[in-house]
């Protein structure tokens, strides 16, 4: 029985999905405003909700899994006006990091990838609903959410108005009839991306656009799943209840996920701190499997302090998962029951080790423990090294490592076979000519384009040794 802890609630819940049948299931989880690089704090969030949505598959349900791109905010407007970019082209850049990253942690791709500029026909409808509901209202061309009249107001972050008034303010320009009023819509300012709406030029709110998309995506008034990390929780999500529910007198959510922070000396990594580590940093040092493997090591729940220690840890454990590269016989078993599902004629009836695998399942099921799932892969392999020879037993071990691997993300993706394509054997002639003709920056800058590629170099005296990251 899949148990989750609710935010809502406060407490774990049997997960019993919405739909009827009991077979689909729809998440959707807070992407990022691309106006900066993706950092570790990015890389948690991403991987605790992959991890999730690989195991509710596991489990046999069809997942349909949403991420939104907030491409229109304050602060894409004021890097683009910093940098001198074009907004859609700044947005579109960080985007692509996103997915370049990401990708590198072997988190799969969402099923959609709203953006707010692709969506302002849906958004407006939905501030529509909302006015038209009696808990908007329009203020020289700025169209604010009434939250006192929204009585369930603080559910979720279990927060009393009354205490929340104190650390209320109206800002300069401000048309509020309540301090804890939160805007719709923006009215345009000079020089700013804006759209036609009934109440003016200007631009959705930051809260909107997550009520909007989510429920348009999924076609429905209540779903499954609505993830992200804790600093989201208020006000954020605690917006996106009250409009949603204001707006469809419904439900919005059923289950609400959240991970915990990522720290550094116990202290919040954020930018504004300038104590935050870009994913592209860290890649450059390690294995981004190897730092997929650190973000697992702690409940998803709990504060994660970050250290190189850690991630020395990570490696030093996840090497451990991959001895069976020394060993020709294992690696040759572990690639044929990888392809027995696409080579049937291949396929052997090995059976799982069923006393690991319920543990890993009794992990997963207590609200998705990777910490002990990732114990049994370790006692799998203890089982597989201390085995003199490869014999059933052996293969029962094996088999079932493979399956907690894939379910945690964790392939042994570093160690099959792999082909360079043209464009990278290009990339690495040009270089070695480069180093040949001591051009290091010229060198230095092919290396980070065979990187963006998904490969590195390793120089040696019998010439560069080429793998996969």
């Amino acid at each position: 029985m899949l148990k989750i802890y609710n935010t809502l609630s406060g407490k774990k819940e049997e997960f019993i999905p919405i739909d009827k049948n009991g077979k689909d299931v729809n998440m959707y989880v807070c992407g990022i405003t691309p106006y900066d690089e993706v950092h570790l704090g990015h890389a948690r969030c991403y991987v605790v909700f992959d991890v999730i949505r690989r195991y509710l598959k596991y489990k046999g349900y069809t997942v349909k899994y949403i991420q939104n791109f907030t491409d229109i905010d304050d602060k894409i407007i004021n890097r683009s006006l910093e940098a001198k970019i074009p907004l859609a082209e700044l947005a579109q850049k960080y985007i692509d990091d996103y997915f370049t990253q990401m990708r590198k942690l072997n988190i799969q791709d969402a099923d959609f990838y709203p953006r707010v500029t692709q969506k302002i026909p849906d958004i407006i409808s939905f501030i529509k609903k909302i006015i038209d509901n009696g808990y908007g209202y329009v203020a020289a061309g700025d169209v604010y959410f009434s939250v006192r009249k929204f009585k369930d107001y603080g559910k979720l972050s279990k927060r009393n108005v009354d205490d929340l008034k104190s650390g209320s303010r109206v800002l300069p320009g401000e048309q509020k009839k309540d301090p804890l009023d939160f805007a719709l819509w923006k009215k345009a300012k000079e020089g700013e991306p804006s759209w036609e709406s009934p109440w003016g030029k200007g631009r959705p709110g930051w809260h909107i656009e997550c009520s909007a998309m989510s429920l348009n995506e999924f076609g429905l008034n209540t779903f499954d799943i609505h993830g992200g990390g804790q600093d989201l929780i208020f006000p954020h999500h605690e917006n996106e209840i009250a409009q949603s529910e204001a707006a469809l007198g419904k439900p919005f959510v059923k289950y609400w996920i959240h991970n915990g922070f990522v720290t550094i000396n116990k202290e919040k990594m954020s930018k504004s701190l300038g104590n935050f580590f870009t994913l592209r940093e860290i890649f450059e040092k390690y294995d981004p499997i190897v730092v997929r493997y650190m973000l697992l090591t702690q409940h998803y729940r709990q504060p994660l302090d970050f250290s190189e220690d850690k991630l020395e840890q990570s490696k030093s454990a996840y090497a451990l998962i991959n001895t069976i590269k020394g060993n020709e016989e294992l690696l040759g078993l572990t690639n044929k029951i990888n392809n027995a599902e696409n080579n049937p004629e291949e396929k052997e009836e090995i059976k799982y080790n069923t006393k690991i695998l319920e543990e890993f399942e009794n992990a997963m099921e207590d609200d998705f423990n990777t910490s002990i799932a990732l114990a049994c892969i370790h006692k799998l392999l203890k089982e597989i090294i201390n085995e003199k020879t490869i014999n059933y037993k052996t293969k029962s071990d094996l088999k079932t490592m493979i399956l907690i691997c894939n379910t945690l993300g964790l392939e042994l993706r570093n160690y099959r076979p792999f082909a360079i394509n043209l464009i990278v054997k290009t990339l690495i002639k040009a270089r070695e000519d480069a180093r040949k003709n001591k051009n290091w920056k010229l060198s230095d800058e092919l290396r980070q384009k065979i990187k963006g590629e998904g490969f590195d170099i390793e120089d040696t005296k019998s010439g560069p040794r080429v793998k996969k990251i």
